[in-house]
């Protein structure tokens, strides 16, 4: 029987009388690509928002490899194995390349140094400051931006940010990927190789994606199914072919 890792019972939120999302329900098994699709405005990234603590869900729960952990902090569903990228890209801008990835390591147990280990530069602190960086730099190379380590975030084109956002939420060591619009704003070679890429990782990495997505395209080359969201409600699941012939689905996106 296949790994449940993430799972969502009538998930919902609502913000004074107005229900954005309510009675998603989500299974995804381990090593899935995984795609939430769906209009303009049908409640996609605030389902994002309440798997990554962001927004509370006022109705149901969810699970990751069945641990509860809705009503927890942000940082605590990050420790716990849920990390994300968004659809405005947020790096730090005027931090180096390899200094972005660096952040999302210092979650890593592995790499944890005691204050008094830090504050007096004992010989831990500085075996754990190689081991990161060279940790950095293997990650940094999976997604070619080896060459661009030092230069600032800021100046990276706009595919190689993307990129870079992938590859330091991929650095807090994550069960479960979620990808917001990975592809937008990218040209058709860039799209490919980013395709390539989501697929690499979750074999290498051994992780589990979800992804929200406006290419559709994009969407049936990588995932294996789908739910489609319309006025924040699941309209289909199931396979991506599928779906995207759906007569109700295609009404959903092109009006009826």
């Amino acid at each position: 029987m296949a790994e449940i890792v993430l799972e969502t019972k009538d998930l919902g939120i609502s913000f004074g009388g107005l229900k954005a999302v309510q009675n998603v329900n989500l299974k995804i098994e381990k090593n899935q690509l995984y795609g939430l699709i769906g209009p303009n405005g049908a409640g996609k990234t605030t389902v994002f928002n309440m798997l990554t603590g962001v927004y509370k869900p006022t109705t149901g729960t969810f699970y990751l490899c069945g641990e509860e952990l809705k009503g927890k902090s942000q940082e605590a569903i990050n420790h716990k194995g849920i990390a994300r990228t968004f659809q405005n890209i947020r790096l730090f801008n005027n931090m180096s390349v390899i200094r972005n990835v660096l952040v999302g390591l210092h979650n890593q147990p592995e790499f944890k140094c005691s204050p008094v280990t830090s504050m007096l530069k004992l010989p831990k602190h500085y075996d754990t400051e190689v081991r990161m960086r060279e940790r950095a730099k293997e990650i940094l190379k999976i997604f070619d931006l080896y060459e661009e380590r030092n230069n600032l975030a800021c100046n990276l084109p706009y595919g190689k940010q993307r990129k870079l956002e992938i590859a330091r939420a991929l650095a807090t060591n994550p069960k479960l990927l979620l990808l917001d619009e990975p592809a937008a704003g990218m040209n058709p070679n860039e799209t490919e190789e980013l395709m390539k890429t989501v697929r690499f990782i979750r074999d290498e990495f051994d992780i589990t994606v979800l992804l929200i997505e406006h290419d559709l395209k994009f969407v049936s080359g990588l995932c294996d199914e789908v739910t489609v969201l319309n006025f924040g409600t699941a309209l289909y699941q199931g396979k991506v072919n599928d779906a995207l012939n759906d007569p109700e689905v295609v009404k959903a996106y092109i009006g009826g």
